[in-house]
């Protein structure tokens, strides 16, 4: 029995389970993978503050991990494969483990959102990635596509330079989504191409990603180009697809109040799961904190 269950170990879970160890309640994070979420596959941080440098994503996230367990939460490395939330006692179940918790955070984050083409997931680990963090160095002196136009798609592509012989970055609108800074740094970058108005129809191969077949939304041209990987950038989908009980939004994310209070009493959540105008790391711990808060109060008038 725990008094506080995080589930999921991002910025905002790690967050959370900072200042509830912090204030004494047995906190436990239950994590899928290796802390910190999403922000541990980024290469590169330049906008948490305290980082002028700026920190790599992995970095930072195992300073969040080592801050929460010297206040003595525990952290679980397995899957959520359902969990009853209605009752006052949360029963949580994971791939090996039954958690009893008197509260609950959801900090389930969100994963990449998929294409939805054919070759995608045949090729997936094969020239089709997620993260370019993960497997950019396995293309080295290679040709690439980055699919999107937003700030992760900026960022990785710049990131990818570092391997990649040529990068080309595939937007479907006519100019990018993602900040200035973002946006000058890639376009004085000599190894970058710019591919507007356009999406990918399909990927092609035998073994491993060889081709991809392009289409352009203004003239409905079709065109192959040769490429020896595709990374995806184009947003994220919440994990939320366990839960039952829970009030959404259209998009699948989990509605709560300024506390971060979900329909269910002495459940909250946090971070990239929720509902919200800017999903960051800083505003990941602003949520953290904040539910984090929000149940110290739940289970002080319990």
């Amino acid at each position: 029995m725990y008094e506080v269950a995080i589930i999921g170990g991002g910025p905002a879970g790690l967050t959370a389970a900072l200042y509830t160890a912090r204030s004494g309640r047995k906190t436990v994070i239950i994590e899928r993978s290796m802390p910190g979420g999403q922000a541990s596959l980024t290469s590169l941080i330049e906008n948490f503050p305290g980082f002028p440098e700026g920190i790599s994503g992995p970095e930072l996230m195992m300073k969040f991990y080592e801050q929460a367990s010297q206040f003595g939460a525990e952290m679980i490395t397995e899957d959520v494969i359902s969990a009853d939330l209605r009752n006052e006692v949360k029963v949580i179940k994971t791939t090996g483990k039954v958690i009893e918790a008197m509260s609950v955070i959801i900090a389930s984050g969100a994963h990449a959102r998929e294409l939805g083409v054919e070759g995608e997931e045949r090729f997936l680990g094969r020239g089709v990635s997620y993260c370019a963090t993960c497997d950019g160095a396995f293309f080295r002196d290679k040709k690439v596509a980055v699919v999107g136009g937003g700030d992760s798609a900026i960022e990785e592509a710049v990131f990818l330079t570092k391997f990649a012989s040529e990068v080309n970055v595939i937007h479907r609108r006519d100019e990018l989504r993602a900040t200035k800074i973002l946006r000058e740094r890639a376009q004085d970058n000599s190894k970058i191409n710019f591919i507007y108005n356009t999406v990918v129809e399909e990927i092609k191969g035998d073994k491993c990603v060889e081709k991809i077949l392009l289409k352009n939304i203004n003239s409905g041209e079709l065109k192959e180009e040769t490429m020896d990987g595709v990374f995806v950038f184009i947003g994220t989908v919440p994990n939320t697809d366990w839960l039952e009980g829970i009030d959404l939004n259209e998009g699948g994310y989990i509605q709560t109040d300024d506390f971060l209070k979900t329909n269910l009493p002495g459940v909250f959540a946090a971070g990239d799961v929720r509902e919200k105008f800017l999903r960051q790391v800083s505003t990941a711990v602003g949520d953290g904190a904040t539910a984090a808060m929000s149940v110290e109060r739940y289970l002080a008038e319990k």
